[in-house]
């Protein structure tokens, strides 16, 4: 078993002046949960870049579930576009305000069993917004952690709810909240899925690399 405490120390100081992650950086800016969650469902399979972008641009025109509601599926696709999958997303963002308003009170609710029911919203998003709009204890658990943590041989697991499950029996409950912020941000500068750069890695010496195909000099 490796030492998570020293990787994820060392993880830390690594990634202390890499780019924040999109979701990371509006939680700093506003502990809003609403935008959290709309900022999180908008950045899956999307560049921190461009959800960046059309966050801004859906907030200043739906700033809360009772505005969001209220626009039209069209407007929410050119709002939001170009995020992966902008036509479905738009459907699902028009849908979840008006199930915060009609079934919550207009409150992002603070459960992971509630926050499943919202469309478009999964574990990995539910346990984000968890960890980033209401400082709970969760693991969310994207590509990146999934990866990164079998490349490291902490865990064995073929996808990220096997990981997420795995990383809450052995994983320090202090590192739950931060893990993912940490990895993803180690995982987009240094441990890429495509030719990652184990040359400058400040884990080569210790680093398994299990089903890694190093970049090539």
């Amino acid at each position: 078993m490796i030492d998570i405490d020293r990787y994820l120390h060392i993880i830390e100081e690594e990634v202390r002046n890499y780019r924040v992650p999109v979701v990371d950086l509006i939680g700093i800016q506003t502990s809003d949960p609403y935008r959290v969650l709309i900022a999180t469902i908008l950045s899956a399979r999307t560049k921190d870049e461009v959800t960046a972008v059309a966050s801004e641009r859906l907030f200043a025109r739906a700033g809360n579930p009772e505005r969001l509601m209220c626009l039209d599926t069209e407007t929410i696709e050119q709002l939001i576009y170009p995020v992966g999958f902008y036509k479905t997303k738009a459907r699902h963002l028009q849908a979840t305000g008006r199930m915060l308003v009609d079934q919550f009170g207009g409150e992002v609710p603070d459960t992971i069993e509630e926050l499943v029911t919202l469309p478009g919203v999964g574990r990995k998003t539910a346990n984000l917004v968890l960890a980033v709009a209401f400082d709970i204890p969760a693991i969310c658990v994207d590509t990146h952690v999934h990866r990164i943590m079998n490349i490291w041989g902490y865990v064995t697991t073929r996808n990220p709810l096997e990981t997420e499950m795995a990383l809450r029996e052995q994983l320090p409950v202090a590192y739950w909240r931060k893990v993912n912020s940490l990895l993803v941000a180690f995982g987009q500068g240094t441990c890429r899925p495509v030719s990652p750069h184990c040359d400058r890695c400040v884990l080569a010496e210790d680093c398994a690399q299990i089903g890694v195909k190093p970049r090539k000099c």
